[in-house]
This record gives C-alpha cells, structure tokens and sequence, in this order.
C-alpha cells in the first residue's frame, strides 16, 4: 500500500518499527495495512487575523490511527515542523501505546505549523481557536480526545474545550484533557509524564543495581516532561548535571541547583545563560558521561551518529521517538544501555489523561493521591509484562512493548472482524 501522503523521515522510522515487530509476530501480510494505516486524517487551513491587522493561514492536521478498542487519544502540538506525516507516526505511536498499557484508546495525534513564541496571548487564542472549530466534525469525548504535546499547555486545552462546548451548548468538560483542574482537569495530570519517566528509571536502576545516590543524569529537554522528570529524580539522590531546552544546554558536573535554575526559567524562559553552569551544545551533552540520560524534547535525536558514543548506562526515553532504528541496532549489539522505550516511558501522561477523562465522564473526582497510587499500578504492570517478555523472547525492551502493543491491536480486530 502506498503511504505517500504521510511520507517522512518520521513516519517511515515507525513503519519500520512496525514491519520489524510484524515478521517476528509472523502477522499475515492482509493485516499489516490494515494495523499501520491511520484511519482517519483532516488537514485544514487555519487561518487567523494578526494583531497588526493581517491575516495569516496556517496549516493544521488531526491523524487518528485505530478506533477498535474506543476512542482516540493523542495531543496536539504547536510547532514549526509540523507535518501530516509527524503527526500520522505520533498517532501510531500512541496506539501502542495505549494498547500497552490497557487503556481503551487508540491512538491519535495533531497539530498547526506555527511557533507559539512568536504569537502574542490573543494570536494563540484565536488559532487555537480556529483549528479547534475545523476539528468539531472528528472529536468529541467518545470519538477523539486531544490533549496538550509540545508548544501547548493548559491554557490551549481551556480554549479548546469552551470551543467545543459553544457549539454543542453545554459544558462538555471530557473532550480535552490537560486542562486545568477548575475545568475538569485532574491533579497531578500536569506532573504525570514526568513523574512516570523517574518512576521507571527507578525500577530501572532497580533492575540493574545502579544505586541512586551519587548517580548523575542528563535531560535534554527542559520542557514539562524533563522539568518534572528531574525534580522527581534529584528527590531520589542524583544529581541532574545537564539539561538543554530549544536554545540550548547548561552543564555542572558538580549537579544542577534546580529550584534556582526553575526560578531562573520563569524569569527568562531558557536555561541559556545560568549563571551556576557553563554551556554546552546539544551533541555534547547527550554524550556525556552519566548513569541516565533522558532525551525529553523531539524525535531522532539518537541516532547511528552519535549512538556509540553514548556514556550513560540508562537511556529513559521522555520523547516520542527520539531514536532511530539504526541507533536501536548499534545499542543492542552494545548490550551495556538499558533502553526504556518511548511508548512504556512517556505513557504517564496518556495513562493520567485517561483518568481525567474517567473522572469527568462521571464527575467524580479523585485526589492526588489516588490519581498517582493508580498510575503507578499501571505503569509497573506494563513494566513487569514488558521486562518479562524481553527475557523470554530475548530481545530488546522496545521490541518486547511493541509486541505487546501491537499485538493487542491486532487481536482487537481479529476479534472484531472485517465489516462487511
């Protein structure tokens, strides 16, 4: 089947992610385009009217991959490099993500080629805005939920939940989540990736003696995910020696003073320029030597490049997709790299998103404390089964989850049928 629409650098790595899990499952060739074609995409053209007056027409993209299991659910980004065929990879993705970790979800994913930096307050409004109203005819709480991604945040979900609940009449709380918890947001939901990527390094260093106190970590990405990823593992001992966001890197091998730095981010909105560390490009830091490294920004960071000069013995995956599948081949002939792959690491957020869709279909809400106590739960259950399935099977931990994944999709469907 030919997938030129959604053709990218992007979508062909999850392709062969994909194809390289179906031979070892030995799925029939007749299922495969039926599993890894998305089911539904819309592209729109947004346009939006400037504050000096102008009118400016961005392009956006809502992709969802499967619908077997429920509803899709997947985030939506605002970035420059945003693409149909980004958008389709990131929805596949989610799918099996979902999958892995038992929720009732297929995966989705969105997105309008912007740069939020360069808009003011209302630019943003009124382009989120837009694109959620060319959006209404493909979600809604039992046919697509979106939730905040990268460029993107609670605010962006407020809008597009009053949107949404304008044109139906009513309060429809259960179309977004992500959003602020006045709203019908859950707590903890904003601190849920994050905490689940050091919940998992945890078991990690667990899992092959690395003891935490003393030992260092790199995160590139000092966005939600990294910034709550690092708190949570400095409250564990170790010391956080580098971080980057989309300016640039600092780095104390001595260890991060994060309260500092977090109040040094609000006031500038980069960690460019902290007095209490040097700097360091993108490419140095993520080869630094260190016990965990957490590439938390963008997709195919780690790469055949760079993936044999990796110095860290845990690589925690808080991205979507950062590395490709010739770096996957150099680190498993390596065998020193303990790879904990995106679609097990970075489920936090999709698992409590899921909560807070739960707990606004019934209006019902849970505290903090219950809200983690379950994420938890899930996320050790999908680390067990995926831990176990890669010894038995003796592969690599990102085939194992894959496996599990996609294999749950396919035995949906099967179950399902082919209508008519």
């Amino acid at each position: 089947m030919n997938y030129h629409q959604y053709d990218s650098p992007i979508f062909r790595m999850a392709c062969q992610q994909f194809d390289q899990v179906a031979d070892f499952m030995e799925i029939p060739e007749a299922a495969r385009n039926r599993l890894k074609m998305p089911k539904r995409a819309l592209s729109v053209a947004v346009p939006v009217r400037m504050d000096d007056g102008r009118t400016e027409v961005f392009m956006g993209h809502r992709v969802q991959h499967h619908l077997t299991l429920g509803p899709t659910k997947g985030g939506i980004r605002f970035h420059p490099d945003v693409t149909v065929g980004e958008v389709a990879a990131l929805a596949m993705w989610m799918s099996w993500k979902c999958a892995l970790v038992g929720l009732p979800y297929g995966g989705a994913k969105g997105g309008v080629a912007c740069n939020p930096r360069e808009l003011s307050l209302g630019e943003l409004e009124r382009l989120t805005r837009r694109y959620t109203q060319e959006l209404i005819p493909v979600i809604g709480p039992q046919v697509d939920i979106p939730a905040p991604d990268v460029g993107t945040n609670e605010q962006v979900m407020a809008w597009i939940m009053d949107t949404y609940s304008l044109q139906m009449g009513y309060a429809v709380p259960g179309v977004v989540t992500g959003k602020p918890v006045l709203l019908g947001g859950s707590l903890g939901r904003r601190e849920a990736t994050g905490r689940g990527v050091a919940y998992l390094i945890s078991r990690a260093m667990d899992t092959i003696g690395l003891v935490g106190s003393g030992a260092t970590a790199v995160i590139q990405g000092y966005g939600n995910v990294g910034a709550v990823a690092a708190v949570s593992l400095a409250k564990q001992g170790i010391k956080i020696i580098a971080v980057s966001d989309a300016f640039g890197g600092i780095y104390n091998q001595k260890g991060l003073d994060l309260m500092k730095l977090d109040a040094y981010v609000a006031e500038t909105r980069s960690v460019v320029g902290f007095s209490e560390a040097d700097p360091i490009s993108n490419e140095e830091m993520l080869i630094l030597n260190c016990d965990i490294l957490v590439p938390a920004a963008l997709e195919r960071q780690i790469t055949e490049v760079n993936a044999a000069k990796l110095q860290c013995r845990i690589l925690a995956e808080g991205a979507n997709g950062p590395t490709t599948p010739e770096a996957d081949a150099i680190l498993t002939k390596r065998g020193d790299v303990m790879v904990i792959p995106d679609i097990l690491c970075n489920s936090g957020g999709v698992i409590v998103s899921y909560f807070e869709w739960v707990q606004d279909l019934q209006s019902f809400f849970w505290s903090e404390g219950e809200v983690m106590d379950k994420l938890y739960r899930l996320l050790e259950q999908a680390f067990i089964q995926t831990l176990n399935l890669a010894k038995k099977k003796e592969v690599s931990l990102r085939f194992a989850a894959l496996s599990l994944g996609i294999k749950r999709v396919h035995d949906a469907k099967v179950l399902r049928g082919l209508y008519p």
